[in-house]
């Protein structure tokens, strides 16, 4: 039990550690909506080694709907610039919500915004 507890750890640890990185590179703001309110690191692939464009600065409110939160129309609509980023936590985070929504524009947003060919195919095959 102690190694699995250790292991954990050690993650958060390590996604710690990324921090400052991260505030600066998001301007302290969340990576998603904008908000300065409860920022913390979030993992896009838990299961990976954690890296700067494998986690996001996202408040709390954007870390609920990422975790199965519902999520209301207008918040939803924020993460269309997040789209944009070069960031693959960034970006791939907001469309998975997105798409797990089932927004009627989400596809079209994802569609028009990753210009990262390999992740948008991704993204789709993860929806099917």
């Amino acid at each position: 039990m102690a190694k699995g507890y250790d292991a954990n750890r050690e993650q958060k640890d390590l996604i710690a550690s990324f921090g400052k990185i991260l505030g600066k590179r998001a301007k302290f703001t969340c990576e998603w909506c904008g908000s300065k309110d409860d920022l913390r690191p979030w993992e896009y692939s838990p299961g990976e080694e954690p890296a700067p464009e494998l986690l996001a600065l996202l408040c709390g409110r954007c870390r609920a709907i990422a975790g199965g939160a519902p999520a209301e129309p207008g918040e939803l609509h924020t993460l269309r610039n997040a789209l944009w980023s070069d960031i693959e936590a960034i970006a791939g985070g907001a469309a998975r919500l997105l798409l797990r929504s089932k927004v009627p524009w989400a596809r079209e947003a994802i569609e028009e915004s990753i210009y990262d060919e390999t992740l948008r195919e991704k993204l789709f095959k993860e929806l099917r």
